[in-house]
């Protein structure tokens, strides 16, 4: 596709010099697919040749038709809409491109360009808490990110830092230290993440009726979130921890192993992998090194109180603190670290951080500092950044226990699944064991397709009855052509029918020629898709596969066309689309059943 292109701009570059005796470059020439209400397969626009060329844009795109039509073979014919040359492509090109297609293995990873060493970091859970909505997003988005990158050709590494220790964890610790009573997700029945979870709202509530009464007593506010008794017990504990107590590292090892186990069977159940984990534990002292680089080079400034602060307001970004007067770490003190140790680890050309648009000001700051610090990696830094995920009800809050657990919307969206089959029919001869497994494979795909078909910066709104639907922009749909493509293909075999491009055909049916030109377009999607970070780009084109598609089914007779030629094509391309759905939606992390 990408050669036709190429071909196409140096023939019109040869019809100008021939039209017009002006040279016009070739990369100077940009076509696109024509629009479908058009008539045509790729479109010029005429507009910009207007001056160099003295003519108007539709005399120009008369002559540069003519003289296509008459010199160019690939080009059957076209048609001028005001500032609008529109080629129509001859159906032997489009026969050629389709055994070019079947020649490659889709699945295979291309050479895009772009960096070649990434490392996409996403997940970074905190372990006071377990999985919610935000956080399916987040790792979908994550996990796809890496598998285009990989097919665009770079070698990736999927990096997980998990939030293991500051003070949102030593609140849990400290709640369930006064209130466990020696619970353990053995004895309560509960999953480790969520079993601390509790825990965690547990604090808040505790600590805002402590607030309250220091209110009530006269206190001002702002002094009465702090020196409630909870918050300063919470605040002693992340010093005992950073000073390595005996029993506050015991607790702290033994309420973070639940939870890692309640992580590990989410990650499972919703299809994300990792390469490498890090810990913030781990990275914290790593950070606090950098800290005391910055004071030796003078970019950094230590307060009379002992913190350490950059200043970043040439850069817009104001005073950041980086080390707290008692010496313990922020978010940014671990993340210079971490970010070291991945370059230390990957040598990356392209450092991705898959975090939500309320962080935006704090990357800001982590790229501002690795400047400051001359790091040679600093411009790699690359802050994938998205829009929270709202539900009908509002706004998630995690302290306050009203966020849509990640466990149990995959249960709900399964449940949701298996009502919406069982009423359409579709699990006729599948056994009891392949029904359940169809609902998971369709409850992921609706979950997956609904948060990534978004452009990762938009905030959105999640339907759940609406992501499940058949019919429509969503996974189902995808996933039920691909499951109606693979029933033909089993019936095809039954029958004896090859999938094969015969060198007898010279014709092709309009929706086929839309087909093949669809297909065509798929590495194209994935460059673009890598380059733009956007998993919304590739689920945009297998949609509007799908949907070329079941045009072409709706119009064409497949298996029951009585010319030969015809119907091996038709089986052909109906399993060219099939791997290319299969292909696009696993880099969406989206299975393609072959039953419905």
């Amino acid at each position: 596709m990408q050669q036709l292109e190429q071909d196409l701009k140096a023939a019109l570059s040869t019809a100008i010099q021939q039209a017009f005796g002006a040279a016009v470059a070739a990369e100077q020439l940009t076509i696109q697919p024509t629009r479908k209400d058009f008539a045509g397969s790729f479109t010029l626009v005429t507009f910009p040749l207007t001056k160099p060329l003295g003519k108007g844009p539709e005399q120009i795109g008369q002559a540069l038709g003519e003289w296509l039509t008459a010199h160019e073979p690939r080009v059957k014919g076209f048609n001028v809409v005001k500032g609008f040359l529109n080629l129509e492509i001859a159906d032997a090109e489009w026969l050629q491109q389709l055994r070019t297609l079947r020649e490659q293995d889709v699945s295979q990873p291309q050479n895009a360009g772009g960096p070649q060493r990434v490392v996409v970091e996403y997940s970074s859970p905190n372990t006071n808490k377990p999985l919610h909505l935000g956080h399916l997003r987040n790792n979908f988005l994550g996990y796809s990110v890496a598998e285009i990158l990989k097919a665009a050709g770079a070698t990736v590494t999927k990096a997980n830092l998990v939030n293991d220790r500051g003070i949102h964890i030593c609140k849990s610790m400290l709640a369930y230290q006064q209130y466990g009573q020696g619970e353990t997700p053995q004895s309560s029945g509960i999953k480790g993440d969520h079993l601390i979870g509790k825990y965690y709202v547990l604090f808040e509530k505790h600590y805002r009726e402590q607030i309250k009464q220091l209110e009530a007593e006269g206190v001002a506010a702002d002094v009465a979130k702090r020196e409630a008794p909870l918050m300063r017990h919470a605040q002693e504990m992340l010093q005992q921890w950073e000073a390595g107590d005996a029993e506050v590292v015991g607790l702290w090892r033994q309420m973070n192993g639940w939870v890692y186990e309640g992580f590990d069977e989410t990650y499972r159940t919703i299809g994300v992998d990792f390469d490498q984990f890090y810990y913030e534990s781990e990275t914290y002292l790593l950070g606090k090194k950098h800290v005391e680089e910055g004071l030796q080079k003078g970019v950094f400034f230590r307060k009379e109180n002992g913190s350490v602060w950059v200043d970043l307001k040439e850069e817009g970004l104001d005073e950041k603190l980086l080390l707290r007067a008692d010496g313990t770490s922020v978010y940014i003190t671990q993340d210079l670290g971490t970010a070291e140790l991945k370059y230390e680890q990957f040598g990356y050309d392209s450092s991705i951080y898959v975090i939500a648009d309320e962080q935006n000001y704090h990357m800001q700051v982590l790229k501002a500092v690795l400047h400051k610090l001359d790091k040679p990696y600093a411009d790699a830094i690359h802050h994938l950044s998205y829009g929270m995920v709202d539900l009908p009800s509002g706004k998630m809050k995690s302290r306050e226990g009203t966020v849509v657990d990640a466990d149990e919307l995959v249960r709900e969206m399964m449940d949701t699944a298996r009502q919406t089959t069982q009423e359409l029919g579709k699990i006729e001869g599948l056994s009891e064991q392949e029904a359940e497994q169809l609902y998971h494979t369709l409850a992921l795909g609706a979950l997956k397709y609904f948060l990534l078909k978004v452009d990762p910066k938009k905030r959105m709104l999640f339907d759940p009855q609406e992501s499940i639907n058949f019919h429509g922009h969503t996974g189902p749909f995808i996933q039920y052509t691909h499951a109606r493509i693979a029933q033909l293909r089993r019936k095809a075999a039954e029958m004896g029918i090859a999938a094969d491009v015969s060198n007898t055909l010279t014709e092709l049916h309009e929706t086929e020629q839309e087909l093949v030109q669809a297909l065509a377009g798929y590495r194209a999607a994935v460059a673009d898709a890598a380059r733009a970070y956007s998993p919304a780009v590739v689920a945009q084109y297998v949609y509007d596969l799908a949907k070329t598609y079941n045009r072409f089914y709706s119009e064409v007779q497949v298996l029951a066309e009585p010319d030969e030629a015809k119907r091996s094509l038709r089986v052909a391309l109906s399993a060219q689309v099939a791997d290319t759905l299969r292909a696009g939606l696993k880099l969406l992390g989206i299975a393609a059943p072959e039953r419905m």
